[in-house]
């Protein structure tokens, strides 16, 4: 494969207004996220975004920006419209979507995130990893992956939900949202309507599911920090400038 990294930002978060550029050890937010994609090193990698001033904080470090409509209902739909302006030609056969809030993502699951497109029946991958805290079992706000084991460390995705599940014995997994797609795939997903079960659980992932796309998730053993909220931000930054 041919991969390529696109990070979709935008400045509209309600609950944390303007945090891309809000600072984190000494860089805006999502420059932070741009280094953790590039020590990835599974491809180029290129900042999506509706605002002059995120694409502008991203070239100052170096990186690639590239401006998009400010109406996407989601980074996926940004995700899409970046790609095939900056790849008219469909170089890249898959492309890694890495959320602009992951200050802290391990760049090593970033790649790991492509592993599961190895198989040609997997339309699109993502990451998942064992709930240890037990109040994170039944948290709305920690989605779980229900998936059945196809090769060690790795899971065929049947359900994706807010609630407990599966029920019985054995671990739980909270889905970490960050997708690798093949790229046909992603071109089949936006083009979708929402589905039935994606507006009731609020989870996008379930839009590919009811269209019958496969979704593979790797196993790691690290959850990134998205940073929704003043305590968040507060976390990342403790990590970050941690000496």
């Amino acid at each position: 494969m041919n991969p390529i990294v696109l990070i979709p930002a935008r400045m509209a978060a309600t609950r944390l207004p303007g945090k891309p550029l809000l600072p984190i050890a000494g860089a805006p937010m999502i420059v932070q996220v741009w280094r953790r994609a590039v020590e990835a090193d599974v491809g180029p990698v290129v900042v999506a975004t509706d605002e002059p001033r995120i694409a502008a904080a991203v070239e100052a470090e170096g990186g690639r920006a590239v401006l998009t409509r400010a109406d996407h209902p989601s980074g996926t739909d940004r995700v899409h419209e970046a790609l095939e302006a900056i790849d008219p030609d469909g170089r890249h056969d898959a492309v890694v979507n890495l959320q602009g809030d992951l200050p802290t993502v391990d760049p090593r699951i970033v790649g790991a995130a492509l592993a599961p497109l190895g198989d040609p029946a997997v339309a699109l991958a993502t990451l998942a990893a064992v709930i240890a805290r037990d109040e994170e079992r039944a948290d709305p706000n920690v989605v779980k992956l229900v998936g059945s084991e196809v090769a060690p460390r790795r899971l065929r995705a049947l359900y994706f939900t807010r609630a407990t599940a599966p029920w019985g014995d054995g671990p739980l997994h909270h889905h970490i949202g960050l997708y690798a797609f093949r790229r046909d795939a992603l071109r089949r997903f936006v083009a979708l309507p929402p589905s039935p079960l994606e507006r009731r659980e609020k989870l996008e992932q379930l839009r590919a599911l009811e269209a019958g796309m496969r979704i593979d998730a790797a196993i790691v053993d690290t959850v990134p920090l998205g940073v929704d909220n003043p305590a968040e931000l507060e976390r990342a930054r403790s990590i970050l400038e941690a000496p």
